[in-house]
């Protein structure tokens, strides 16, 4: 007997409709399925429970630069493999699949940009390049984009995206802690403002070094700030720690962030700052 094969009259069976992908997308933090172009059109922000999606270093210089231009520097530095590291990947391979990927030679795109008309010299950081991990490219392009601050007397802006040193760089990626620190204490001396932007997350030697210096230290919302995970320091210090204490929330109640700032405020804010320090 074949079961479910009639028909009723007068009824045609429906087939099932397929939504194409990238047309909607979920919510990371409020599960809510979003349409894609709404969600672009509110600059990747949740409209239900204003989570802040991670956005491309592209989508920032559209965002915050004048006619939506950077007059990008040293864009052709490409990492070497010093170490010859392979872990499942070799090194290069590395290196060039994040090329494919994000049509970029490392994780920071740095240049001569606009903010409401004032030259800034401006370094935005691409998680999708190794997880926006600092290698020694990244660290001469953030020192060069700091020497250019000091040689034309301008601000420097870096908005900073990062999973931290690059391991597969070795004692080479921490080098540029101390590089970069140095040259931001010149910046400092001479009185050219310097203000950091913490977006989602900005973790371990990157927040160790350059991201914490700032003249003044903004952040998005919500965003993941710290340096080792909370596992690790929850091991170290063999005490619980409190909901929420590597956010950005938490870092302002305690004295680490000047202000935080929606994404869609961030270049009033930024402007308004640049305007007050200068």
């Amino acid at each position: 007997m074949e079961w479910f094969r009639k028909v009723k009259e007068g009824l045609v069976p429906q087939r099932k409709r397929e939504i194409p992908d990238g047309i909607w997308t979920k919510c990371d933090s409020c599960g809510e399925i979003i349409y894609r172009k709404e969600l672009e059109k509110n600059l990747w922000v949740c409209s239900k429970c204003d989570y802040h999606f991670r956005i491309k270093s592209r989508d920032y210089i559209n965002l915050l630069l004048d006619e939506e231009k950077l007059e990008e520097y040293d864009a052709d530095l490409v990492a070497s493999d010093p170490l010859q590291f392979k872990d499942s990947k070799r090194y290069p391979d590395r290196i060039k699949n994040s090329h494919e990927k994000t049509n970029l030679n490392d994780a920071i795109v740095t240049g001569i940009g606009r903010i409401d008309g004032r030259e800034v010299s401006f370094g935005v950081m691409d998680f999708g390049f190794i997880g926006g991990s600092m290698g020694s490219v990244v660290g001469e392009k953030v020192a060069r984009a700091i020497e250019r601050s000091l040689e034309r007397k301008i601000p420097l802006v870096i908005v900073s995206c990062s999973g931290g040193a690059r391991m597969q760089e070795g004692i080479l990626s921490l080098m540029q802690m101390a590089k970069t620190s140095a040259l931001l204490a010149k910046l400092f001396e001479r009185n050219i403002p310097y203000v950091s932007v913490l977006t989602n997350p900005t973790t371990a030697g990157v927040m160790a070094s350059y991201a914490s210096l700032g003249d003044v230290i903004i952040a998005e919302p919500k965003a993941l700030l710290g340096f080792a995970g909370p596992r690790v320091i929850q091991q170290t210090i063999k005490q619980e720690l409190p909901p929420g204490f590597q956010s950005s929330e938490f870092f302002l109640e305690h004295g680490f962030l000047d202000m935080i700032s929606h994404r869609k405020d961030l270049k009033k804010t930024l402007s308004l700052i640049l305007e007050y320090l200068s």
